[in-house]
């Protein structure tokens, strides 16, 4: 069974496909690590620059964005879409053991990575066991 495509004038006095379709808002895929001066969290952005990504912190509420830019090509007409457009939200509580004035982020390959620093109470530290 093969697929044939037609060109039809069937939606021709429908809104094109972009601005009928409201943008989605994506839950990136993101991997938790902990360490044990910190937890590191790495979240997928495809499609986002740099200067897209926007990370937030409210009281103990972490809060991470990234806007993909609209594609729009000229003289072209989309007749069909698998590639979901839209942008990128995830909020994390944070606990009481991140010490938040020491939050670094980096960003590459669209992997954006945020190091979040444990306060000095909350790291694991050895006891030494004497003999009695």
């Amino acid at each position: 069974m093969s697929m044939e495509l037609v060109k039809s004038d069937a939606g021709a006095n429908v809104t094109p496909f972009e601005e009928r379709r409201p943008r989605a808002l994506y839950r990136p895929a993101t991997d938790i690590f902990e360490t044990d001066d910190a937890v590191v969290l790495e979240l997928e952005l495809p499609g986002v620059a740099r200067d897209s990504v926007d990370v937030s912190l409210e009281n103990r509420v972490l809060t991470i964005r990234g806007q993909t830019p609209r594609r729009k090509r000229e003289g072209w007409q989309q007749i069909y879409a698998e590639y979901g457009e839209g942008d990128y939200e995830r909020v994390f509580s944070l606990s009481e053991e991140i010490d938040r004035d020491k939050i670094q982020a980096s960003f590459r390959n669209g992997v954006l990575r945020l190091e979040l620093p444990k306060v000095d109470t909350a790291k694991t530290r050895r006891i030494n066991v004497k003999a009695a």
